[in-house]
């Protein structure tokens, strides 16, 4: 039987409902090196600023050089605006820590 405590279930605001696995280490890595960027004021930061800035918060062993941080910061940042702990403002797309 698999270890189910090395998954988390995960959301995404754009499909509302609908659920993922992942792999709980590298998910909680990077929720929190993206809260630790993140500003609590809007407009925030862009994506792209957000990535750089949180690469030297992430583990080598489960990030080797930052490989498929991008992937995992999508895919954390989706759930977390789902679950309301993060927004965003548009064009360019901006981040930011909600109270």
């Amino acid at each position: 039987m698999p270890d189910t405590d090395s998954r988390i279930t995960i959301e995404n605001v754009t499909s509302p409902g609908r659920t993922y696995r992942v792999d709980r280490s590298k998910y909680m890595a990077m929720r929190e090196a993206l809260m630790a960027v993140l500003p609590s004021d809007p407009p925030g930061m862009t994506v792209s600023d957000a990535r750089s800035a949180l690469l030297r918060h992430l583990p080598q062993n489960l990030f080797p050089g930052g490989d498929k941080a991008g992937w995992w910061l999508k895919a954390v940042q989706l759930d977390l605006e789902a679950k309301g702990t993060i927004g965003r403002s548009a064009r360019p797309v901006r981040l930011f820590r909600l109270p």
